[in-house]
């Protein structure tokens, strides 16, 4: 909190002010003591240039004060005010974060709970139902050995096409009957 602030005063500010001074006070004059009469009226004539602002032998104007170095001084800005702005930035800070940090913890839930489901949704999409076994199974398999074996003469495997033919009407029937 240790800032501090400076104003610049410019011989400029310090001449429009003592133009603005002159004008709105009378002017007073000083009993001067009666010395030399070329040296009154030096003093007058230098007189005239200041309250004037203007030489009157030359022509020009002449600023009323010497020319000086800036001034700088320092201003520090009222403790109070700055430290409650400070303490409401700081608070509104912390509760920010306590915000994020709540936000963040909900976006971790939310990420895990949809994992989770899009998991699930995976395992049931890709699950085979439940097969039924292939009726007739064994007879379609000695069929088709038999078939491998008897190439020459297939008809020596009738009686094994009929069973397996016989096999498959029952199931026919079994899946066509309303009982069934």
């Amino acid at each position: 909190m240790g800032e501090s602030f400076t104003i610049q005063i410019s011989s400029n500010l310090v001449s429009r002010l003592s133009e603005d001074g002159g004008k709105s006070k009378k002017k007073t004059k000083k009993p001067k003591p009666k010395t030399h009469a070329p040296q009154q009226s030096q003093n007058r004539a230098h007189e005239n240039q200041i309250s004037d602002g203007f030489d009157k032998h030359k022509g020009t104007a002449t600023p009323g004060w010497p020319l000086q170095p800036p001034i700088f001084l320092p201003v520090t800005p009222p403790p109070t005010v700055a430290n409650a702005e400070l303490d409401a930035i700081r608070s509104i800070l912390q509760e920010s974060q306590s915000v994020l940090e709540r936000l963040q913890k909900q976006e971790e839930n939310m990420v895990q709970e949809v994992t989770q489901r899009a998991k699930e949704l995976r395992d049931k999409e890709f699950k085979l139902p439940y097969q039924k076994p292939m009726p007739c199974l064994a007879e379609k398999d000695a069929c088709l050995e038999c078939y491998k074996e008897n190439t020459k003469d297939p008809l020596k495997c009738a009686d094994v096409v009929k069973t397996f033919a016989d096999c498959a009407r029952r199931v026919r029937q079994q899946v066509s009957s309303p009982l069934g």
